[in-house]
């Protein structure tokens, strides 16, 4: 798997992607945070739209970049504290060739933080090399 520098930056863990399915971590600090030190909704952002796209990348192997197209997420509580573990869990929905449809979760725990849906275009690499 390709290193990211702005998912390292955050320190962002693949876990798995496989079969249209996909499963990140992060361990919140203080970088994360808000002032009032719950996890950035930008964080949140970032790890939907990153579990949605290994999702629909882990489907294509042959596929080496996905842009998003859109993305529409619901805030159900807050994300977590410093030194709390936070999960993201993205599943393919639907391939309709190029386009590929997604959904993702950010999991505290039991807690279930925010539900993104997702739809993300996969590029060859030939094809972004031109861009």
């Amino acid at each position: 798997m390709k290193k990211y520098p702005f998912l390292e930056e955050l320190g962002i863990e693949v876990l798995y992607a496989k079969d249209g399915e996909s499963e990140l971590a992060i361990d919140l600090t203080k970088k994360h945070t808000t002032s009032w030190g719950s996890m950035h909704g930008g964080v949140t952002m970032t790890l939907l739209d990153v579990c949605m796209s290994r999702a629909a990348r882990s489907a294509d192997p042959e596929e080496s970049g996905a842009a998003t197209i859109e993305m529409k997420v619901s805030f159900f509580q807050p994300g977590g504290q410093i030194g709390q573990r936070v999960t993201a869990k993205g599943r393919l929905l639907h391939n309709s060739g190029r386009m590929f449809f997604c959904e993702g979760e950010i999991w505290n725990g039991e807690k279930l933080v925010a539900k993104a849906l997702g739809t993300f275009k996969l590029f060859h690499s030939a094809t972004l090399s031109k861009s």
